[in-house]
């Protein structure tokens, strides 16, 4: 690689924090399919950094990318990751806010920093308990907020 494209990628990532808003929208709509939902200007900037260095020097190599995932994993507050129905983990990062309506009511439970799941100022250990206390029944978490395939509970009543 030559150093004047060296040169190019670093002086486009210097120059995002002097970009006004716009031209940062503009370049992330030349990258990106969608818009993120929260318009936070550092974590456009970080990604929009992130994919410039990508397209110059290419992807990280997937096992890479499995390692870092892993080390995040391994020394992250979050120690209560739930499993989906074919073994794998389901990881809700902080701030994740699911929605779902039961008896004509909406519930919004958002994941903590600490890995737990709050409803209306009440806090929960597992989303199971999250939707227990929104039934009053026996249900898998991850099911009834619809992040785990299949229908129905996995013990008592519900709907």
């Amino acid at each position: 690689m030559t150093d004047t494209k060296r040169m190019g990628v670093s002086a486009q990532i210097a120059a995002l924090p002097t970009l006004p808003i716009k031209e940062l929208w503009a370049l992330w709509d030349a990258h990106f399919p969608r818009r993120p939902e929260h318009t936070n200007r550092n974590y456009v900037q970080a990604r929009l950094a992130y994919r410039i260095q990508e397209l110059a020097y290419g992807a990280l190599p997937s096992g890479v990318r499995n390692h870092l995932a892993a080390c995040g994993a391994k020394h992250s507050k979050i120690k209560t990751p739930e499993r989906n129905g074919r073994g794998s983990e389901i990881h809700l990062m902080p701030g994740s806010t699911l929605v779902r309506e039961w008896d004509d009511l909406e519930y919004r439970v958002t994941v903590t920093a600490a890995g737990q799941y709050e409803i209306d100022g009440q806090t929960f250990k597992s989303l199971s308990a999250a939707a227990r206390h929104i039934t009053g029944t026996q249900w898998s978490g991850p099911r009834f907020f619809g992040l785990k395939g299949g229908q129905g509970r996995d013990a008592g009543g519900g709907r």
